[in-house]
Parts: structure tokens; sequence; C-alpha cells
């Protein structure tokens, strides 16, 4: 039986399955710089293996913009509040708020599924519901008036 992600590469090609990759080393690397209480650049420059540059791009971005994004998150997460959050839910949300604000070449579709299936992965049960509910409301507020035509 094939796993997920021989799956996902023949379902969406390598480059695909590339970024997928580069969504979960830029949540390690958010999650270890939080953990550490390190900058999130000192945490991507200190890798033995420099991170590659999509890793780096979400990495960096998501700090660049967090205040901008947790203030979002926290707006449309009904009932929660940031430190409530597990904080891989928070990091995951961070990364596809990012992508839906500043990578408009990412299909919302996308940029939701893959925030869904990380959440899913490495959190709790009901952590695939919780992202997708707030991610689906920030749609509208952090994509705005310039959403990608899908044809």
């Amino acid at each position: 039986m094939p796993n997920d992600r021989s799956k996902r590469t023949r379902d969406l090609g390598v480059a695909a399955d590339a970024r997928t990759d580069a969504r979960e080393r830029s949540m390690l690397l958010l999650y270890e710089a939080h953990s550490k209480r390190l900058p999130v650049v000192d945490v991507v420059n200190a890798q033995v293996v420099r991170p590659d540059e999509l890793t780096r791009t979400l990495a960096i971005g998501v700090d660049e913009h967090r205040e901008q994004l947790d203030e979002a998150i926290a707006a449309h997460a009904k009932g929660w509040t940031l430190a409530r959050m597990p904080l891989i839910d928070l990091t995951v949300m961070r990364i596809a708020g990012y992508e839906l604000l500043c990578r408009p070449e990412v299909p919302v579709a996308v940029v939701l599924d893959e925030a869904v299936e990380l959440a899913k992965r490495f959190s709790t049960d009901d952590s695939g519901r919780f992202v997708n509910g707030v991610l689906a409301a920030l749609v509208p507020v952090l994509r705005g008036a310039h959403p990608r035509v899908e044809h």
C-alpha cells in the first residue's frame, strides 16, 4: 500500500512535493525558534544544511508579518486566544496566512489543503477542522481583492 508521500508525489508531481516539504521544514524552523526564544532568521541561518529558498521565504516571511497574521488569526478564531492554541496549529496557520497574504500565485485550495494536512499530521485530532475553519474565514481578509483566478 503506498504511503501518503508517494501518493502526493504521484498526484501532484515532484515540484508539489518539494513545496509541501518546504512548508513542513518552515513549520519546524518556526517551532524551533519559538521554543528556543531565538530570532527566526538566526535559527534559519544556523542550519547545518542551508534550507531551500522556499523554506527560507516562508519562515522569514511569517516572522516579518507575524503581528498582522496573529491579529487576523485571533480575530477569526472564535473562542480561542493565540495563547490557548496548540503551537503547531498556530504555526501552520501563520504559514498559510503568509501564503494567502504574500504568495497570490498559490491557489487558495492548495494553501488550505496543505495547512490542514500539516495540522492533522503533527497536531491534535481536531486540529485539521480547526485550522480549516480559521483559514477559510481568513481567505477574504488576507487574499483580499486579489484572489488568484482558477481556470
